[in-house]
């Protein structure tokens, strides 16, 4: 018998976008959304931090690639945010489930009193077994995550508020990698001590998203530290994702320290 647990899922952009061009990738929303659904049919409470809004509005916009200034990457996120969660509904949908749009600023979950009606919603909305929650910043009033995270800090702060039993970060790797130059080797399967590898992996970012490992690191450590264990896994290959859940799967994962358990 499952265990049912409270899983959050970060879908980066990287992951959400095609690999040669600055657009969606439907095949790739859909097999995500298909893992959602599995996991959701396995009894598993899901709550879905997605990027994704501005690269959605590139192409509504007439344009070719990621704006450099503030003001148009807003303007992106604006028109791209609805697009997206028409696209989350429509395939939802196909599964019996239901979207439900949550977008917050840093500030959201950094006060107290906002963070708790917050909280409470989320917990309304998961009574619902057919709804799953999609959570990513509002970026047309918000900057931090365009300029420096990604949504890997807003997934780690969604994961600790909601008391998550995991934290799990899709990206285009695999895994921390033993060695960035000799791919073959493989991700490190198990990173005990988060604090001691934080530097370990080097800055790398996607033309279209703005978070690279470090940020997943600094995320994971974040998490771990309020109690909630973290696995980073390709994002490429969701298939795998009930594995990962189930303890399998090619990832690296970082069990909760024993500091948070005391």
């Amino acid at each position: 018998m499952v265990t049912p647990k409270r899983i959050v899922l970060k879908f980066g952009t990287g992951i959400l976008t095609r690999i040669d061009t600055p657009e969606p990738d439907p095949v790739q929303l859909r097999k995500l959304v298909e893992a959602v659904a599995l996991l959701k049919r396995a009894g598993h409470s899901c709550i879905v931090v997605s990027s994704g809004a501005v690269a959605s509005g590139l192409q509504p916009l007439g344009l070719k690639e990621r704006p450099g200034d503030i003001s148009a990457l807003q303007a992106c996120a604006a028109v791209g945010q609805t697009h997206l969660m028409y696209q989350y509904e429509s395939l939802l949908r196909d599964h019996g489930l239901h979207v439900a749009q949550l977008l917050v600023t840093h500030e959201d979950l950094a006060a107290e009193e906002r963070s708790s009606r917050f909280k409470a919603t989320l917990e309304r909305l998961l009574a619902f077994p057919n709804v799953v929650p999609v959570i990513n910043e509002n970026d047309s009033v918000a900057i931090e995550e365009l300029r420096f995270g990604d949504n890997d800090k807003l997934s780690s702060s969604v994961a600790r508020l909601w008391e998550a039993d995991l934290l799990i970060l899709l990206t285009s790797a695999p895994g921390l990698m033993r060695d960035m130059k000799r791919p073959e080797e493989g991700p490190i399967a198990v990173v005990e001590d988060v604090d001691a590898i934080i530097h370990h992996a080097e800055e790398e970012k996607t033309k279209l998203g703005t978070g690279g490992m470090n940020s997943k690191l600094r995320a994971v450590q974040e998490a771990v530290r309020g109690g909630v264990e973290c696995l980073i896994a390709s994002g490429r290959h969701p298939e795998q994702i009930p594995d990962l859940v189930d303890g399998k799967g090619i990832c690296t994962r970082f069990p909760v320290s024993e500091a948070a358990v005391q």
